[in-house]
């Protein structure tokens, strides 16, 4: 399948599952200690993107990012243990953009990507994140 096409389901509600990923997620039980069980990216990031590759057709969903954030530093959560709505995960790193991102959003994706294209966690608790009320 062409970069970018695979469908996406935007959800009001994620099911977070220790140690095993987002249920019904297609990296659900992965592989054992898979550090992409979540990933999160910056609305932010979304938006400068837009503005610096005039991008105005793309959705975020094109980023395939589980969780989309706002007004919070994700490298600060890199490496660290944090909480969003009683769940707790650990920053394994970002997620660094792929290849493909020059065709699924815009040419010069990829490069403007670079630090900043989201973030990688375990999920350390069990529970549910709604839409609405992520920072």
């Amino acid at each position: 399948m062409e970069p970018g096409k695979a469908p996406m389901e935007e959800r009001d509600w994620l099911e977070c599952v220790a140690g095993r990923g987002i249920r019904e997620d297609r990296f659900f039980d992965f592989k054992e200690n898979y550090k992409g069980q979540i990933t999160f990216f910056a609305q932010e990031v979304y938006e400068a993107l837009c503005r610096e590759l005039q991008i105005r057709d793309k959705p975020c969903s094109v980023f395939r990012r589980n969780v989309i954030t706002s007004g919070v530093d994700l490298a600060d959560w890199f490496d660290a243990e944090f909480e969003v709505q009683g769940v707790r995960f650990r920053g394994c790193g970002e997620c660094k953009p792929c290849y493909w991102m020059d065709q699924a959003f815009g040419p010069g994706a990829e490069r403007a990507l670079e630090g900043r294209g989201g973030l990688r966690a375990v999920i350390l608790t069990d529970g549910v994140l709604r839409a609405g009320d992520l920072p």
